[in-house]
């Protein structure tokens, strides 16, 4: 299942966000510790992201998820900080979901 993201606040840009890619993020804990302690979601943070998974890039043997999720989310075009937030809270709303799920 995929799931649209705005990018930007006018809504223009639009990413498609696959589960693929949220397992991504949860394996390697790419949104631990990402946010600083007023918990906005800036340039700053964005780099900060793109700079932690380059450095495990560079220690994973060039895992193909991983690859994948840098390739088509995270140094996507479109991603901008706002992106980045909105797909900071679908992975919110995705792990709820995936732990109501695993409950029943």
């Amino acid at each position: 299942m995929a799931h649209q993201i705005l990018c930007n606040m006018k809504g223009s840009r639009t990413m498609t966000i696959e589960v693929s890619h949220l397992r991504t993020i949860e394996k390697y804990a790419l949104f631990s510790e990402l946010l600083d302690s007023n918990g906005f979601v800036d340039d700053n943070v964005l780099e900060k992201l793109r700079l932690n998974v380059r450095s495990l890039l560079d220690n994973c043997n060039n895992d193909t998820e991983l690859l994948k999720f840098c390739q088509e989310v995270l140094f996507h075009n479109n991603m901008k900080a706002f992106g980045l937030h909105q797909l900071i809270l679908l992975y919110i709303d995705w792990e709820k979901g995936k732990l109501t799920e695993e409950d029943v």
